[in-house]
Formats: structure tokens, C-alpha cells, sequence
């Protein structure tokens, strides 16, 4: 894990705010679509980066935003790399990397996100909460 200071480099960016809802995690995958389409190059995060939003805002979601509160997304993309953010109102409980057993329902997400990502963090955000993100590679 790093910091969370994002690269300095141009790229292209959107940011949203998703409700506590089960369907957060398809509209983060809708928006990811979008900003992808919309970046030259952006097709080669596609694969890894559906998974990977769809793992922290499930995350969040679950774990990270308290009844009423809400999850906020930025994603942004250059040549080089694709962040995801994943900002929720609960500082006090930070991402736990766990094995799962064979029978577990749950658990593995964020072993495919070490998995995946080139790099990938926890850190404070200004205010209340923390910020979960991740950077993929091409």
C-alpha cells in the first residue's frame, strides 16, 4: 500500500456520488464504461477495472458507509494508469486482506484487488472517513 496522492500526468476524470444500495456497484461499472470510452486508450483497463470497482464500491457499501450516508467514486485515467477511489464515511474500519476457505461466500475481493493492481492503498480523507483506492496498469 502508498500513498494516496495521485500522477500529475494529463488524464481524464469523473467522479460521482452513490447511495448505500446494492446497485452502486453496477452504476460504478456504468461510469467506469463511460470515462474508458471517452479516454484514448482507455479499452485496455476495461477488463481489470470493472472487477476492481465493482470490488471497492461493494466493499464500501458494505462496510465503509454507515445507514444515510452515501460513497463517493473518482476515477481517472491516463496513458499510463487508471485510479479508482473509493471515498466512505467509516475511517476507523480500513480494508482487511484475509484468505478465504474454499467454502466462504465472501472475502476474496480484496486479494483480487492485490492481485490486480499495480498498486493499492488506504488513507485518511480530509474530514470523516478514508479513501480505498487502486491503480492498474495496462
Amino acid at each position: 500500500m502508498s500513498s494516496c496522492n495521485s500522477s500529475p500526468s494529463p488524464s481524464t476524470s469523473l467522479s460521482a456520488w452513490l447511495p448505500r444500495s446494492r446497485r452502486s456497484p453496477g452504476e460504478a461499472r456504468r461510469l467506469l464504461d463511460k470515462l474508458l470510452a471517452d479516454a484514448p486508450g482507455g479499452e485496455r483497463f476495461a477488463d481489470a477495472g470493472q472487477l476492481l470497482v465493482s470490488e471497492l464500491v461493494t466493499n464500501a457499501v458494505l462496510h465503509g458507509a454507515p445507514m444515510g450516508r452515501r460513497v463517493h467514486l473518482v476515477l481517472d485515467v491516463d496513458r499510463w494508469r487508471l485510479r479508482i477511489e473509493v471515498h466512505d464515511a467509516r475511517g476507523e474500519r480500513g480494508p482487511v486482506l484475509r484468505a478465504a476457505s474454499g467454502e466462504d461466500e465472501s472475502g476474496r475481493g480484496l486479494v483480487l484487488v492485490k492481485l490486480l493492481a499495480q498498486r493499492w492503498g488506504c488513507c485518511p480523507r480530509d474530514g470523516v472517513g478514508k479513501i480505498v483506492w487502486v491503480e492498474v496498469a495496462p
